[in-house]
């Protein structure tokens, strides 16, 4: 367990796959460690290997949560669909991880900032679906991911234009009702949850990008890109930003109670 500064806010992020915490493989969990570390908050990593008990536990201690990506998928199973060719295995460790950190942080209205397979799960927890091929089912769609691409593509990461709600937190974050986004999925959201609002889709084919918690007040986004990764971006940066400032206003009005 990370120890850190005990007065800044401290941020749960689950490991991305109980493959890669049982090898120590955390290359891609640390960009969400330091962009939280940026933007003034203390992350903590939370295992995927712990009893319901223990997670109760240690989720309590917690001020707010990322979600972060994921190489899994979300069992189609858990949105009442048949599991398509192209869906990748899921990991039922993250999976019960994801769900019992949403389910205490709506009742005790901590942040969430979930983050691709992070925004899937939390659509999928508050029953929404899933297209679980973007390609397959929406062939008219630009490609989301590199697995789009002829197998000769050398990119790791693709891009494109990201439209925002006017009056939508990820539009005032953007300053713009428009942006570059970086694109590493091929699944996305089709209907939204409870209580989720779509305030971000792709430019180019309408996917959702970004979608916004309206259940009450608390500050709860899911985006399909990887903020994390979107090193010295502006809009990336003021993501996290609002997130972690977010959590502290919600901390000290906790502590006044």
């Amino acid at each position: 367990m990370d120890s850190g500064d005990s007065t800044k806010p401290r941020i749960g992020i689950p490991w991305r796959t109980e493959a890669e915490e049982s090898a120590g493989v955390r290359q891609k969990l640390d960009y969400y460690f330091d962009a939280v570390r940026k933007a003034g908050g203390e992350p903590e990593g939370i295992s995927l290997r712990q009893t319901p008990q223990q997670l109760a536990e240690q989720v309590q201690s917690f001020d707010g949560f990322v979600l972060p990506g994921s190489p899994a998928d979300v069992d189609p199973a858990e949105y009442g669909a048949t599991k398509h060719l192209k869906v990748n295995p899921s990991d039922p460790a993250r999976d019960r991880t994801d769900r019992q950190v949403l389910d205490h942080a709506l009742a005790a209205g901590k942040p969430v900032l979930a983050i691709c397979y992070g925004c899937q799960l939390l659509n999928v927890h508050l029953q929404g679906t899933l297209l679980q091929d973007i390609r397959s089912e929406r062939p008219e769609a630009i490609a989301h991911g590199v697995t789009d691409l002829p197998d000769a593509a050398a990119r790791t990461e693709l891009d494109h234009e990201a439209k925002f709600l006017e009056n939508s937190l990820l539009g005032t974050l953007a300053r713009g009702i428009r942006a570059r986004v970086n694109s590493s999925h091929h699944q996305a959201i089709d209907r939204p949850g409870r209580n989720l609002r779509v305030t971000a889709t792709s430019s180019e084919d309408g996917i959702v990008e970004g979608v916004e918690w309206t259940g009450d007040g608390n500050w709860v986004i899911g985006v399909q890109w990887h903020p994390e990764r979107m090193v010295g971006d502006a809009f990336s940066e003021r993501l996290f930003a609002d997130f972690v400032e977010a959590v502290r206003e919600r901390t000290g009005s906790a502590a006044t109670k």
